[in-house]
């Protein structure tokens, strides 16, 4: 199968893009530079180069596809911009029988879920994402028997070098680890090698549409994440809890999305067949540790 993915040297993109390719698909990867081409064609796929903001520069790559995933992720303050304008023109290409759309949300649009909730539960996203969810109401609107919509929300991704685990296991190492609250609030999490393996299931299942939580089933809290991976770090770290209005002070809305107290369960993926090779970033925090040296080292 044919697939174009935006984001394919993201964090999220870039365990996408290795997943489809294991499985046999051939992956048009969006990029911006040369660097990055040769980043996503050693790992198998074609590059296009283009920019988000410029559709003419993806849009015929896009067209030929059989499906777009769409991981790419702006972290700038034009964030919104360039995802509107990625939704903006996939959502304008011509009607092909079977093609697919995933979009690439996240499981801060829920707010705080102390108890366990599903794919079905109502949107309080916080400020740092309270945009998104308009995003993904466009493209489930956009469901056909032309277009199958996908919505994804992962947990918190963990896994390499990357992502706000990776952070952890840096200031882990660096022995000072900074914890937003009092750190009882539980993070949904998910390993980045299973949170490729369910977009290549979505992309591969033909009645899979909808929304989708990728979530590893896991209820850790931050103090028990990060007093796993102290034990495991080189030198014993200080560990300091910041108050939330000081964090909002020095991080903005950030903040208030790393203090948010979720349990996030994903029975609509589990359905598909896929089930999580890992459960817990407490219980694998040697291993994490060890991938993160490498994911450095590389």
């Amino acid at each position: 199968m044919r697939v174009f993915l935006t984001g394919g040297t993201g964090y999220v993109g870039s365990a996408v893009l290795e997943a489809l390719v294991r499985h046999g698909h051939h992956v048009d990867a969006l990029v911006r530079n040369g660097e990055d081409a040769s980043r996503v064609q050693a790992r198998g796929a074609h590059s296009i180069l283009g920019d988000l903001l410029d559709g003419a520069s993806w849009r015929e790559a896009a067209a030929a596809a059989e499906g777009t995933v769409h991981a790419a992720v702006d972290f700038s303050a034009r964030q919104r911009e360039v995802d509107a304008a990625a939704v903006d023109g996939l959502l304008t290409l011509p009607a092909r029988a079977g093609r697919f759309l995933v979009y690439t949300s996240g499981i801060w649009v829920l707010g705080a879920a102390p108890e366990p909730v599903d794919e079905t539960a109502p949107l309080n996203p916080v400020e740092l994402v309270a945009w998104r969810p308009a995003h993904e109401r466009r493209v489930l609107a956009a469901a056909s028997q032309s277009v199958r919509a996908i919505v994804v929300r992962p947990g918190i991704v963990y896994g390499g070098s990357r992502g706000i685990v990776g952070d952890l296991l840096q200031d882990a190492a660096n022995s000072l680890v900074r914890i937003v609250g009092g750190g009882d609030n539980h993070w949904p999490l998910i390993y980045d090698r299973d949170l490729g393996e369910l977009y290549a299931r979505l992309v591969s299942t033909p009645d899979a549409a909808g929304i989708y939580h990728a979530t590893d089933g896991g209820a850790e809290t931050v103090n028990e994440i990060v007093a796993a991976l102290a034990d495991h770090a080189p030198t014993q770290p200080s560990i300091r809890h910041v108050p939330l209005p000081e964090a909002r002070k020095k991080m903005g809305p950030y903040a208030d999305a790393l203090a948010l107290d979720q349990i996030v369960r994903s029975p609509r993926a589990r359905a598909l067949g896929w089930s999580p090779t890992l459960h817990s970033v407490s219980g694998n925090a040697a291993r994490l540790f060890e991938e993160w040296r490498s994911g450095k080292a590389a």
